[in-house]
């Protein structure tokens, strides 16, 4: 177990997921269901699938793509995304 990778990942995940959507669903859901255990397990295994899905993938893609193309493509598809949202009508 590489300790520093470890506390990297919990250290990014957690900054990275302060405020976002997803909390501010789980805070809705739990305030409407009135079952907090029950949206905290569904938030936990959720995000779990999520990132599990992204490790692997991000795992095997590393071998055919080299690292630099994916920062580079990562980036622009989150400024693309933030572009597309900002011209959305609500």
């Amino acid at each position: 177990m590489n300790w520093s990778v470890l506390l990297t990942a919990l250290t990014t995940c957690f900054l990275l997921e302060m405020g976002d959507k997803t909390q501010l669903g789980a805070i809705a859901l739990s305030a409407s269901s009135k079952s907090p255990v029950s949206v905290l397990l569904g938030a936990i295994l959720g995000l779990a699938l999520v990132t599990a899905i992204g490790v692997f993938f991000g795992g095997a893609i590393t071998r055919y793509v080299p690292e630099n193309y994916l920062r580079r493509g990562s980036a622009a598809l989150f400024i693309g995304f933030g572009v597309w949202m900002w011209f959305q009508k609500t």
